[in-house]
């Protein structure tokens, strides 16, 4: 069995109000993206390495791997308009490995991710075709349904759910490849397809495969907003 990280860097990050993809922005004196590179890399459990990247950001990619030593790194693929598209990217770049292949998808933008939790996704795929890593929540979860009607806000709560069961999703997100080769084949076969995350897209198209929850970390955020990369430059330097 092998296991093969590809690491999702294809976005812009235009949230972030920022000029530079947050998986490039400076963190505590690295790009973003080299800390969760290095930590699937360097890994005993990771066969390979491929990063995922928008095209126009190739060449800055490109300098980052000359300064680092990725053994493990063997693909830089070009990302889609879509986080989806990325995803289908990769695996279409893997298509003709063999079926004992696993892939595992990360979100360069959350550089926290830690040894401990890809040992554990690794050694859950030995035994499921499907792992997902999330946290418990910690507060309470509204289901909130929009209603023009009721007043000029619009929206009302529909359901709670029990917090007990309701667990944020990070990444990996973790495949046997045949698996979501497949989920993603009759995906795109379905009109009324809409853009969610790979085990969204198992869930829905594979509906017979449970997939596995491993428990993550509350350090592996993904940056969303300029605060994130000042509260991860605290929990490094503290780490340091």
């Amino acid at each position: 069995m092998r296991n093969i990280a590809v690491i999702l860097a294809g976005g812009v990050g235009s949230r972030m109000g920022a000029t530079v993809p947050k998986q490039f922005l400076p963190l505590a004196g690295r790009a973003v993206i080299e800390y969760s590179v290095e930590t699937f890399n360097n890994h005993p459990a990771i066969d390979e390495v491929a990063i995922v990247v928008h095209p126009g950001w190739r060449q800055e990619l490109q300098t980052i791997i000359n300064h680092n030593r990725w053994d493990k790194l063997t693909k830089v693929i070009d990302g889609g308009s879509e986080r989806y598209m990325s995803s289908l990217n990769a695996i279409m770049t893997f298509i003709d490995e063999s079926d004992d292949t696993n892939l595992l998808f990360h979100d360069a933008a959350r550089p926290l991710v830690t040894a401990e939790i890809v040992g554990c996704v690794t050694a859950a795929l030995v035994r499921h075709e499907a792992v997902g890593v999330a946290v418990p929540s910690t507060d309470t979860v509204w289901e909130v349904h929009p209603d023009f009607d009721v007043d000029e806000v619009g929206r009302f709560v529909a359901r709670i759910p029990e917090r007990r069961l309701m667990w944020r999703a990070q990444t990996p997100q973790a495949f046997r490849l045949p698996l979501i080769r497949d989920a993603y084949q009759r995906a795109l076969q379905d009109p009324q397809f809409q853009a969610s995350d790979d085990c969204g897209v198992v869930r829905k198209y594979m509906p017979g495969t449970k997939i596995t929850v491993i428990e993550g970390s509350n350090r592996n955020i993904k940056i969303t907003t300029p605060q994130d990369i000042a509260t991860l430059e605290q929990w490094i330097v503290k780490k340091l």
